[in-house]
């Protein structure tokens, strides 16, 4: 028997969501997701807005949101708050572009010891491991 789309079992709806019973589980401990009433004797039953608020917060995340940062967001989903999202996302916006540039600077780093490292034939002293040994 096939379950109805507003009535899945966890197993059926975490498979709907494009998760695991387990992130089901730990969202909901994180209060990111409801967990629904057990009828007296029954399984508890999950939606499509179950479904969809997982798919929010899977996307949030794929925008490097933390779980924090999308329990704010979940708090702003209601359409009645896009400037304060937008303020949310322009300081999420300037938090990528600083780990960007740490990035560029660790890409140069990197790139610059290894260069070193193309030029030590022979040598028994690593550049790269001297250097890190030396790093502060």
């Amino acid at each position: 028997m096939q379950a109805e789309p507003d009535h899945l079992p966890i197993g059926r709806f975490a498979k709907a969501a494009g998760i695991g019973v387990e992130a089901v589980r730990f969202y909901q401990r994180k209060g990111l997701l409801g967990e629904p009433e057990r009828p007296p004797g029954g399984i508890r039953r999950y939606g499509q807005a179950d479904v969809a608020r997982v798919r929010f917060i899977k996307a949030a995340q794929r925008l490097g949101f933390s779980l924090d940062d999308v329990a704010q967001l979940l708090t702003l989903e209601d359409g009645t708050h896009c400037s304060e999202a937008a303020e949310f996302a322009t300081r999420h916006l300037a938090d990528v572009r600083a780990r960007l540039r740490d990035l560029k600077r660790m890409e140069a780093a990197l790139s610059q010891l290894l260069a070193h490292c193309d030029s030590q034939h022979g040598s028994v002293a690593c550049p790269l491991i001297a250097s890190l040994h030396g790093a502060r």
